[in-house]
């Protein structure tokens, strides 16, 4: 199963929940009505602030953590300098 295909698995179905308690079809157990009212409408918003969160925080860490693979890190410079020779070639200056 592909990760698109996990992906979306999960997703309809939360969402086809989180849209059937918002609109107050499906009851929610935990909470009483008036805290489901103020908390069901920022879900969405709070989902999106932690998922860019977590996004910067493995993007920091991948650049932190970068020098750890010398590999990809002599790769990354091979590539950088094919890519200067590249440009000068074509008559670009990149330094």
């Amino acid at each position: 199963m592909s990760k698109g295909t996990r992906f979306l698995t999960l997703a309809i179905p939360s969402i086809i929940l989180y849209l059937l308690a918002l609109f107050h079809i499906l009851p929610i157990p935990i909470f009483s009505q008036e805290i489901a009212d103020q908390i069901l409408p920022v879900l969405p918003f709070w989902l999106l602030v932690s998922f860019g969160s977590y996004s910067l925080y493995s993007l920091g860490l991948g650049l932190v953590q970068f020098h750890d693979t010398p590999e990809a890190y002599e790769s990354l410079l091979r590539e950088i300098s094919q890519a200067k020779d590249e440009l000068r070639n074509y008559g670009v200056s990149v330094d």
